[in-house]
C-alpha cells in the first residue's frame, strides 16, 4: 500500500531577507523556522532543507540496513547512523555523507560493510538522491 506523507511551508518576503515556517502535517510534529541564513551560513535555531534531507537520508538507511542485516539473519542490537548533506550556495546540494556505526552480534566487520554499501545504494532516500554523491563510512563498535 503506497502512502504519502504531507508537509507545507509559508514563506513570506525575499530569499535573502524573508523567512518561513515549515510544518510537519502528516505527523504533528509542528512547525520549525527555515530561512536563508540558517541554510547558507549559520542555523540559529532554525532548520533547512539540507538538514530535513539529512533526517530523511540517516533514517532511511538505518532501516534499509537493520532490514539487510535483519533477512540474512544478523538482526543489529543498534545502528548510529548520521547523514551530512552538503550545499553550496549558487550550486546546489553538492553530496552526501553517511556515517554508520553498528553492534550487530556475530557479524564481522567486512559483512557489515557490505550490508551498508547495500543499504546505501538501495535506500529509497539514496535513490531519490542519485544526482548528487553519496560516500559511507561503516564501521562496528
Amino acid at each position: 500500500m503506497a502512502t504519502t506523507r504531507t508537509a507545507h511551508t509559508i514563506w513570506t518576503g525575499s530569499l535573502t531577507e524573508g523567512r518561513g515556517t515549515l510544518s510537519f502535517d502528516s505527523s504533528g510534529l509542528g512547525e520549525h523556522p527555515v530561512s536563508w541564513p540558517a541554510r547558507a551560513e549559520e542555523p540559529d535555531g532554525k532548520t533547512s532543507p539540507e538538514e530535513l534531507i539529512a533526517a530523511a537520508h540517516s533514517s532511511c538507511f538505518s532501516m534499509a540496513l537493520s532490514n539487510g542485516l535483519s533477512g540474512a539473519g544478523n538482526p543489529p542490537s543498534r545502528l548510529t547512523t548520521q547523514a551530512d548533506v552538503t550545499f553550496q550556495p549558487g550550486t546546489g546540494i553538492t553530496g552526501v555523507r553517511l556515517t554508520v556505526r553498528g553492534e550487530v552480534p556475530g557479524l564481522d566487520e567486512a559483512a557489515f560493510v557490505s550490508a551498508a554499501e547495500d543499504a546505501k545504494v538501495n535506500c529509497p532516500v539514496s535513490q531519490a538522491l542519485t544526482g548528487v554523491p553519496i560516500t559511507l563510512s561503516a564501521s562496528l563498535g
